[in-house]
């Protein structure tokens, strides 16, 4: 449930309400909007639910108190109504700009690295990726160099001045990841993996959620929500595709997650066409697709020698296939912002 102050509520009957949900055996969460406070009220309520609405409504300063259906509460729009903005150096993630994540699949050497970081920041990348720990398939493929290529990123983020964002597999690599990365990466396979949920939940880096390729976007924001309610608001969800009965691409990218997300949540969405598709030749036009459904950003993969990479080599694309994406990409979406921001739909 919501616990809604009246305007101009003092500090102390907001404490007093906090103070009483926590004697409640509950957790409070406030945020501020229109010079209005919203209490939200976490934990097992179950058939204590009436007794707690009129218990709340009756404390000094409270205005409403609105029971919600939906189990995802600090992701929802209902407490948070203006879009969640996260920045990080100097790239902004949900400010209405485009954020483009981008680079190699896999760190595999400086040389690859250095090249494609160099590349991608020149052709408008605002964020570079890159895996040093990579989940595989087979126990017998490359496994990413591991602490190797947190250091060859963090050289990277010198010598481009772009963010870096890497995966992070299990809750004992949470610290060290996080002391060479600016953002964490959570991959389709860990979405429900609670115990990395709550362990990145407590540092002070933000977070990008991939979509599992089975969850509902209901299972997707409960992920979301066990990151937010541990601590950490920065939080980016990801779509990446799903799993269907369809063979001839990866997953099938489900673009009408979109816009439901965008109307459910106050985080920020991207799109990962390249582990949606699974072939290079489909990245661009399902990047586009992202951009004109209104995702705040897109994330490819990019490599000098695609052919060659030790990972996902169909889908990773040519550095001249990146700057083509751009050019088309950049136009279109400062088109598609002007008609979302003419209607309401997606805010500016």
């Amino acid at each position: 449930m919501f616990v809604v102050m009246t305007v101009g509520a003092t500090e102390a009957e907001i404490l007093g309400v906090k103070s009483r949900i926590l004697a409640e055996g509950l957790t409070p969460f406030d945020h501020v909007s229109g010079g209005r406070t919203t209490v939200a009220v976490v934990g097992e309520i179950g058939a204590r639910r009436p007794a707690l609405l009129e218990r709340f409504a009756l404390l000094p300063g409270v205005a409403t108190v609105t029971p919600i259906s939906r189990p995802f509460k600090l992701t929802s729009r209902e407490f948070h109504p203006e879009d969640t903005v996260i920045r990080v150096l100097d790239a902004a993630i949900g400010d209405g700009s485009l954020t483009m994540m981008a680079g190699p699949c896999s760190v595999e050497s400086r040389e690859q690295l250095f090249e494609t970081a160099d590349a991608v920041k020149a052709a408008g990348a605002t964020i570079l990726r890159g895996g040093a720990f990579k989940p595989r398939t087979s126990p017998y493929a490359f496994q990413g160099l591991g602490i190797a290529g947190l250091r060859l990123l963090a050289e990277a983020r010198e010598r481009t001045g772009l963010p870096v964002i890497t995966e992070v597999m299990e809750p004992s690599q949470v610290d060290i990841v996080a002391e060479y990365a600016d953002i964490l990466q959570i991959g389709t396979r860990n979405m429900q993996n609670y115990s990395l949920l709550r362990d990145v939940g407590r540092v002070a880096r933000p977070v990008m959620l991939k979509r599992g390729y089975g969850a509902t976007v209901e299972e997707f924001l409960m992920a979301a929500e066990y990151i937010v309610s541990s601590g950490n608001p920065n939080v980016i969800l990801c779509e990446r595709g799903i799993r269907t009965f369809e063979t001839y691409t990866r997953n099938t990218m489900d673009l009408a997650a979109v816009p439901l997300l965008d109307r459910l949540t106050h985080l920020p969405v991207i799109v990962d066409p390249s582990h949606a598709t699974g072939k290079r030749w489909l990245v661009k036009p399902l990047a586009l697709g992202g951009v004109a459904v209104g995702a705040d950003g897109v994330m490819v993969e990019v490599h000098p020698s695609p052919d060659e990479a030790l990972s996902d080599a169909e889908q990773q694309l040519t550095l001249d296939q990146f700057r083509d994406m751009m050019d088309a990409i950049t136009p279109l979406h400062a088109y598609v912002r002007g008609i979302y921001a003419a209607d309401g739909a997606v805010p500016a």
